[in-house]
């Protein structure tokens, strides 16, 4: 079964530079393990497409049941530089939590 991942987690996003900064945090403890399966590196740089032009780095953080991202390349320069409507990546949490993933039943 697919689900979304606004159905097991919430989210938090904000900037360094150039670099979008993505905390993904279980909703429960029984969901974090499917969060550390499922959702990787490479596909989030996917779900993105080109909005990230660098790599992503994913960080584990068991004790605290989430992971944090770093899409490197995403911010069209950073806050100080980029006449994107969203330079300091505030909107970054939301389009991941829109992201699919696999569920077993």
């Amino acid at each position: 079964m697919k689900v979304q991942l606004v159905d097991i987690a919430h989210a938090r996003s904000g900037d360094k530079g150039d670099t979008a900064n993505v905390g993904l945090i279980a909703l429960k403890p029984e969901y974090y393990p499917i969060l550390v399966r499922e959702v990787t590196a490479e596909r989030v740089k996917q779900h993105f497409g080109d909005m990230v032009k660098g790599d992503v780095e994913r960080f584990e953080l068991p004790n605290l049941e989430a992971l944090n991202f770093l899409l490197h390349g995403s911010l069209g320069g950073g806050g100080t530089l980029s006449l994107m409507t969203d330079a300091q990546g505030k909107t970054f949490s939301t389009a991941l939590l829109r992201m699919y993933i696999e569920l077993d039943e």
